[in-house]
């Protein structure tokens, strides 16, 4: 059947999930024409497994696509139902806020973001396949017998390519919540040479509210102060609801063992790989045999509606099972659900066939972005569709591809992580994955990133002005601690209300606050001079950077001996088959990575210090036949 064009368009997206609304934006705010498809617009920003955003780890990457400018940071801000911030009894590095969602709330907040953006299109519809001519891509056919030209396409398909849905011994394909599977298209891209491989993921039931008994469980407030996530937010306002803690027992144990037979995942129907971090609660029953409970938190899914999402009790157990177990826990003995739990299952690529510019490496002028390149998670998905949109445009404009490296953001980690060393299960981002974690904390994600992206076009001129003017209120407010001092009589009896040591002579207010016990507010109680009034975002940066100074110097000098082995750069067209002395494995690791420089090639998962000395011999030799 002959197609029906439909138009040109600089950047087509295919998907409208995190990742897919991260990469439209970013792509319409470069100048670029934009079109976004979705198989139902009521899927963009669409939340189907937990109503939250941010985390431990993941909200380090919410900020950094805040500094970049990014809309989720600003998009949660509008709709958080709850924030804390996690991880307070550690250190700065590891402090994580995290927001429960209104989820339709956050939806439809994002989608007004896309219908008002300049730029940009927004299309119901089902893209089954790709347009290429020789090795590019150059546009995309819909279900509807359509076709689209563009300079570039971006996929973002998250869970829905050839997705199907587990629930006892029930399977059938479908997306998530209950909306069409893509399974055209991941033929076609099949049929194009792609190597697509499948992981699993899950969620829990959801319940009404009303059918639960709260004075069985435990009730989690949020934090008193509310700390936004984007650094364009000062004032959010208060929280708005209520989270709940509850526990597994020995009967939800017993009841789910006395059924692992009728579950998917043990029954051998699901054959992706789930995520190691996130297991479903048969998997935490069957694997922590010695632990006598598991911790659930009940969650509200929005404030206009009474459905609750019970995390950490995801299950591909048929539904008469999870009725079964769900009321064995305190305060849900007379759940009433109204979502079964269930797993799903769908097609994505190694991301190791990706450049990390995320340009797959089969098709030019095809970025991908988010679960397609075997990530878990929304705040992973968005931060990729980020990346994927903003080298889009880099190449259609003959612009060096935007990469962060590890040492400029957890963004440059995550992408690092799945193109070098590639994964073998959905990948969740973790504080422990980043080397110099202590440099890329939530406050001074701006410091790291706006600037960057202000050169490329991104970060707009006023998000610019309010970052120069937190660089210029912390550095003339430390300028005035380190100024300021008091003698060891008049600090006496401050020191001793804040439990720590006593002064010998003069002290500056600077090594005040570099004691453990003293904050900078508590500095106001002997500060007699006019103290500026620095926002959140600013206090937060000025005391860890006055706090940690020594440590942050130490890992300063640990990057400048990473940056060493980055700076020696590798041909992209280089054929390592050519190379004496590289072992077998090491050459066709190599040869599939391509690798742009001797640090990442020393990150690649079978390519050892020998591989890395030949290497180092290779680019020396050919450096002296140059000369």
């Amino acid at each position: 059947m002959e197609h029906i064009f439909m138009g040109e368009y600089d950047v087509i997206v295919i998907g409208a999930g995190h990742a897919g609304c991260e990469a439209a934006l970013a792509s319409a705010r470069l100048g670029h024409s934009t079109l976004m498809f979705s198989i139902n617009l009521e899927a963009i920003a669409m939340m189907p497994c937990n109503p939250s955003i941010g985390g431990t780890g993941k909200g380090h990457l919410v900020r950094e696509i805040d500094a970049l400018g990014g809309e989720m940071g600003r998009n949660i801000d509008k709709s958080f139902i709850q924030v804390k911030m996690l991880n307070t009894a550690k250190g700065p590095a590891v402090h994580s806020l995290r927001a429960q969602a209104d989820k339709n709330r956050y939806h439809l907040e994002m989608k007004k973001t896309l219908e008002h953006t300049p730029n940009l299109d927004m299309r119901q519809g089902e893209v089954t396949d790709l347009i290429v001519e020789d090795g590019k891509v150059t546009g995309v056919v819909t279900r509807t017998h359509t076709y689209y030209k563009a300079k570039a396409v971006i996929l973002a398909t998250g869970t829905f390519l050839r997705g199907k849905i587990f629930i006892g011994d029930a399977a059938f394909l479908s997306g998530p919540n209950g909306l069409a599977p893509s399974v055209e298209l991941a033929d076609n891209l099949r049929e194009k040479g792609m190597k697509l491989r499948r992981f699993k993921t899950g969620t829990p039931a959801r319940c009404l509210g009303q059918s639960l008994n709260y004075d069985e469980m435990t009730e989690q407030q949020g934090d008193e102060q509310i700390v936004p996530f984007s650094f364009m937010d000062d004032n959010i306002g208060e929280n708005k609801g209520l989270c709940w803690l509850s526990y597994t027992n020995e009967e939800t144990h017993r009841v789910i063992r006395a059924n692992f037979h009728r579950s998917a995942l043990f029954g051998g129907q699901i054959e992706g790989i789930g995520p190691r971090y996130c297991p479903s609660i048969e998997d935490k029953v069957n694997r922590f045999k010695d632990k006598e409970r598991h911790q659930l938190f009940v969650e509200p899914e929005g404030l206009d509606t009474d459905e609750m999402y019970i995390q950490g009790m995801s299950s591909s157990l048929p539904e008469d099972v999870q009725r079964d177990f769900y009321k064995t826990i305190p305060g849900l003995e007379n759940i009433r659900i109204v979502r079964p739990a269930y797993a799903i299952e769908y097609d994505c690529i190694d991301p190791q066939d990706l450049k990390l510019s995320l340009e797959y490496r089969g098709l030019e002028n095809l970025f991908c972005a988010g679960q397609f390149n075997g990530s878990s998670g929304y705040e992973e998905a968005a931060c990729q569709g980020l990346m994927a949109g903003i080298n889009a445009v880099q190449k259609i404009e003959g612009k060096e591809p935007f990469v962060l490296g590890r040492d400029e953001a957890y963004i440059g980690v995550l992408i690092d992580d799945l193109v070098t060393k590639g994964t073998n299960e959905p990948y969740r981002i973790m504080t422990s994955r980043a080397e110099y974690r202590l440099l890329l904390r939530q406050d001074n994600a701006d410091q790291r990133l706006t600037e960057k992206s202000y050169r490329i076009g991104l970060a707009d001129e006023e998000r610019y002005r309010r970052y120069l003017k937190k660089i210029q209120a912390v550095k003339q407010e430390k300028e005035r601690l380190e100024a300021k001092t008091l003698g060891a009589a008049e600090l006496r009896e401050f020191l001793v209300s804040h439990g720590t040591t006593k002064v010998e002579g003069r002290t500056s207010f600077m090594e005040l606050l570099k004691r453990p016990q003293i904050s900078y507010d508590d500095l106001a109680e002997i500060d007699d001079e006019t103290r500026p009034n620095l926002t959140y975002h600013e206090k937060t940066q000025l005391e860890v950077e006055i706090k940690y100074e020594g440590y942050i110097a130490k890992q300063i000098q640990q990057i400048e001996r990473y940056k060493r082995l980055e700076d020696k750069k590798l041909d992209e067209s280089l054929d390592y088959e050519s190379i004496d002395g590289l072992r077998l494995e090491a050459r066709q690791k190599l040869n599939q990575v391509k690798p742009l420089s001797i640090g990442q090639a020393s990150r690649i998962s079978g390519v050892s210090p020998a591989d890395i000395n030949v290497l180092m011999v290779y680019l020396e030799k050919k450096r002296r036949e140059k000369n």
